[in-house]
């Protein structure tokens, strides 16, 4: 069900208390997974286990238990060996350097690449010259660049295997001394021209994910005529916009007394803003995943998870810095200020983003399941930008959504299924999107094989036309109004006031104790034999265990009561983190006002 079809059924608008639009497709179970299974469980009744089943049981449990800490262990060693080798981006292709932003007249930490070498496979036997060149951005919001094109299935995987040209840019663990959204912007054009100079009349497809695609749009309202369709993966660009009682991090800042935080930790790194703290706000969003089930299940199934595991973590693990000015007018013009969709974000002087410029054709792929970048997130742009259906076409603009009913945030990039269906649907569409007339469409996919790497005709596109009107994205009420003025008045403090002594405190020694004291890093290279002597006994034990583990049948008794046991203990933290959410969404409503108080009706 599109968002289009979940708001034309909802229930019609109060004076003050627009429609909820986001809910669930229909075909999904209300219920979680966990919960789902949680309730088997407790349905079916308990079967005796003989001694033999509790001895056996008892033995495949140490053996795991060995192998799990040396799992650790061994993500403690990658993650140290990557940050000594400089945090190099993690990708799983060949590739050479075209520019280095770092060498501009105005340097920037990042790079543009060209992907030579596909395993033995070179770059003349994988690329179509007749197709356009596909430019992929990946995020810069706490890791290092990588994720997407970690794995052979993947954005870039897919783009090569469909016969593109593939470029990819990356950044550089610090940036440039005083480096400022403006300086990233300017590189990155600089590179949209480059690629476009490499493949004349043919423009470059921009492909951003999560944070990357705002920066991609910002390029599209500034390069009209150079750049080909954007698509734009689990982007937000309504930073106001959400659920109540479901997307609570679009309250966090306004608890946070707004951008004088991110201030006062960027001056503590001496400049620099860590973003070991983004990736902790992330693992804290559902801590039932981040903190349990994701060590629960690499415990239970530590035979076969444990090398996806690791390839993970290794990008997962390696944090990069932002410069002080670039983190503060982040958090002032997005998260706070919600500048973006409202025409008021200033790149640099004399020089603010206007949407409606955009010509090149845009694709928005968003997820129900995506906690990070909800479908209003990544949808409410439209509505903001412009006032009707009438309206968008009048502006010559062309705009396709597409959304998938429960992939996570890091599923939209990361998953290989995901990679193999929606993101080749995306590319083999792209003549079919560029022909499309000025208007608003829902790209849907017929896939009755359901295998994710058919190919045309075998699954089908099709592109249903719909209205801006019928979008029904609840406005916002005055309460983030509040917030922003809050922000602003406490900012303008604590830069006047506070952030002098800070700074003149600050020193890069200091600096480099709080990185290494951070418990995203500590709770990592605590396992490490580096740290931590006793680890060396165990990857000997380990490698004993390897040799000559006969790992249980799936249906021992026991093992069926521990998958149970995981997912209680998964559905007790949802159910404290769900009370946690409704009492900071509460919080805020007391603090600001009308957000706060809609929760408390619902």
């Amino acid at each position: 069900m599109s968002l289009i079809q979940q708001a034309s059924r909802a229930a019609p608008l109060k004076k003050k208390r627009p429609a909820k639009v986001s809910k669930k497709p229909s075909g999904l179970p209300k219920p979680s997974a966990q919960r789902v299974q949680v309730a088997q469980a407790r349905a079916q009744p308990a079967a005796p286990e003989s001694p033999q089943d509790a001895w056996t049981y008892g033995l495949d449990a140490w053996q795991r238990s060995i192998l799990f800490w040396d799992a650790l262990r061994q993500r403690a060693d990658n993650m140290l060996e990557h940050e000594r080798s400089g945090l190099p981006p993690l990708l799983d292709f060949k590739y050479e350097t075209i520019l280095d932003a770092r060498r501009f007249e105005h340097p920037a930490n990042y790079a543009l690449l060209r992907i030579t070498e596909v395993g033995e496979d070179c770059w003349d036997d994988c690329v179509d010259p007749a197709k356009p060149p596909v430019m992929v951005v990946d995020p810069r919001a706490g890791h290092g660049p990588g994720i997407g094109g970690f794995k052979r299935d993947s954005e870039v995987g897919m783009a090569l295997h469909e016969g593109h040209p593939v470029y990819f840019v990356i950044f550089f663990p610090e940036p440039a001394p005083g480096q400022t959204l403006a300086d990233v912007h300017h590189a990155l054009r600089r590179f949209v021209e480059e690629v476009a100079r490499r493949h004349p009349g043919k423009p470059p497809v921009l492909y951003g994910n999560c944070q990357a695609g705002w920066a991609i749009t910002l390029l599209s309202a500034d390069c009209e005529g150079l750049a080909g369709p954007a698509v734009l993966n689990g982007s937000p660009l309504s930073y106001w916009a959400g659920e109540s009682g479901t997307n609570p991090m679009r309250v966090s800042g306004g608890l946070l007394g707004g951008a004088w935080l991110a201030h006062f930790m960027s001056d503590l790194g001496d400049g620099r803003f860590d973003g070991a703290w983004l990736a902790q706000n992330f693992e804290n969003l559902k801590p039932e995943k981040a903190i349990w089930e994701k060590y629960a299940g690499l415990f239970s199934k530590i035979d076969t998870e444990r090398e996806r595991f690791l390839e993970f973590e290794r990008w997962w693990n390696g944090f990069y810095t932002l410069s002080r000015e670039e983190i503060v007018a982040i958090v002032e013009n997005l998260f706070i200020g919600n500048k973006l969709e409202r025409g008021e974000f200033r790149i640099c002087e004399g020089c603010t983003v206007d949407l409606r410029r955009i010509r090149n054709p845009i694709v928005v792929f968003a997820s129900y399941g995506d906690n990070i970048t909800p479908p209003h997130q990544a949808l409410g742009w439209i509505p903001a930008v412009y006032e009707d259906t009438d309206d968008l076409k009048q502006a010559e603009q062309r705009i396709v959504y597409l959304t998938n009913p429960h992939v996570g945030h890091l599923g939209i990039f990361v998953s290989a299924s995901v990679a193999r269906f929606e993101h080749r649907a995306i590319l083999e569409s792209l003549e079919e999107i560029e022909a499309l007339a000025p208007g608003l469409y829902e790209m849907k996919i017929d896939n009755p094989s359901g295998d994710p790497d058919c190919h045309k005709p075998q699954y089908s596109v099709r592109f249903e036309e719909r209205k801006v009107e019928d979008l029904d994205i609840p406005p916002q009420d005055e309460a983030f109004e509040r917030v922003r003025a809050a922000s602003e008045t406490n900012e303008a403090f604590y830069k006047t006031f506070v952030s002098p002594w800070v700074q003149a405190a600050a020193n890069p020694w200091s600096a480099e104790m709080m990185k290494w004291l951070h418990p995203m890093r500590t709770t990592r290279y605590m396992f490490s034999e580096a740290f931590n002597p006793w680890m060396r006994g165990v990857s000997i034990l380990a490698d004993a265990v390897a040799k000559n583990r006969v790992p249980l049948p799936e249906d021992h008794p026991l093992l069926e009561k521990e998958r149970a046991f995981i997912a209680q203990v998964s559905e007790a933290m949802e159910n404290a983190r769900e009370a946690r959410d409704g009492a900071t969404e509460q919080t805020f409503g007391l603090l600001y006002g009308n957000s706060g108080e809609r929760f408390a009706e619902e």
